[in-house]
């Protein structure tokens, strides 16, 4: 019996809950087999998989009790009423525990980044980063990787718009020696800024993908020049960073493909 000192517990909804659970590492679940994975009473279990089978979260056959792809609905609900960057903080804390540096997500916004999410370590810095802080895109490692997506086209348009950062980087490319910057990123896969925004500030990043394989957002590990060697960014960040990036990419894809492949049974 789940025991709960809150007078608003609605026991029949988290034995509902508990029963769905019973079903994590087995397809099919007889009443014996749900009772005892529970340890609801038969008759209790009965009643509730009869009124999941009533809503079409249930499928009974043979003696034996299936859940439907209705039950997506649950997971659905979730994914499409939560910010994507709200859900991707536990793969950032994850990030951050391997490296012990602080991590960050960021977008494309005219030409500059925006931090869209954020898990820092106290460190020494010479510049304050939040969610919502801008920097110039060409800089810092996040830019790099969300310039090298774009399209000769898009790039154009994005690096014809002003900086709104307010802030000016110690590194000025003329367009040229951007653009190789660029290819070096698109064909290694992930970019590297070296003191480029701010002195004694180093970062390597890595993009997030859409399921086509756009370019949605960067990923980052950031350190400091004088605790961080570029080798060490390389050699001992970049793999976690690049699993990160990878990890958040199929996270991004099964929430946008949950909802348009429908749950009806």
């Amino acid at each position: 019996m789940r025991a709960s000192s809150n007078p608003d517990f609605v026991e029949a909804i988290a034995r509902g809950l508990d029963v769905i659970r019973a079903f994590t590492d087995s397809p099919s679940l007889s009443l014996s087999e749900a009772a005892q994975r529970t340890g609801l009473a038969r008759p209790t279990v009965r009643r509730i998989l009869i009124t999941l089978q009533e809503l079409g979260y249930v499928h009974a056959e043979g003696g034996r009790f299936e859940l439907t792809p209705r039950v997506l609905e649950l997971g659905v609900a979730y994914f499409s009423g939560s910010d994507f960057w709200a859900l991707a903080m536990p793969r950032l804390r994850e990030l951050v525990g391997h490296t012990h540096e602080s991590s960050s997500i960021a977008q494309l916004d005219g030409s500059d980044v925006v931090y869209v999410a954020r898990v820092a370590v106290p460190k020494l810095v010479t510049l304050a980063v939040s969610v919502g802080t801008r920097f110039p895109a060409a800089q810092t490692s996040l830019g790099k990787v969300l310039l090298a997506g774009l399209s000769r086209d898009e790039l154009d348009a994005v690096l014809s718009q002003p900086s709104r950062s307010g802030v000016t980087p110690p590194w000025q490319p003329g367009r040229a020696e951007l653009d190789a910057v660029l290819t070096e990123v698109r064909e290694q896969g992930w970019a590297i800024s070296d003191q480029q925004l701010a002195p004694a500030i180093r970062s390597i990043a890595a993009p997030v993908r859409s399921a086509d394989g756009r370019v949605l957002a960067a990923v980052n590990v950031n350190a400091h020049a004088a605790e961080t060697s570029l080798e060490r960014l390389t050699d001992v960040y970049l793999p976690h960073l690049l699993g990160t990036a990878a990890d958040l990419s199929a996270d991004h894809a099964l929430r946008a493909r949950v909802p348009l492949e429908g749950v009806e049974a």
